[in-house]
């Protein structure tokens, strides 16, 4: 018995403008707030965050933190304890561990 063809689904056609934009999603405002910060940090500081203001877990804010200090060549690293996230440039910007 013939396998019979299904014919190809339809779809719809949208401006390009309105197509939704990647990662611009529930964690965009507190990390865009913690990459400015990080870039105001002075070599030795670090960011101590209440994990009681962070908008989702500490966990998906360090990884969306990470992705995007990924994409700007930023070298931060990342602690917490029970009650904060600290945040701190994990480098001098001449390749050199603090």
């Amino acid at each position: 018995m013939p396998i019979e063809e299904s014919p190809l689904p339809q779809f719809e056609s949208i401006r390009q403008a309105d197509v939704p934009k990647g990662r611009d999603g529930k964690h965009k405002q507190i990390i865009l707030q913690l990459l400015q910060a990080i870039d105001e940090l002075k070599n030795g500081s670090a960011l101590k965050i209440p994990l009681a203001e962070l908008p989702d877990t500490k966990e998906n804010i360090r990884s969306a933190l990470s992705r995007a200090t990924r994409q700007r060549s930023l070298d931060v690293a990342t602690s917490s304890d029970e009650h904060y996230l600290y945040v701190w440039k994990a480098s001098n910007g001449k390749g050199e561990k603090n």
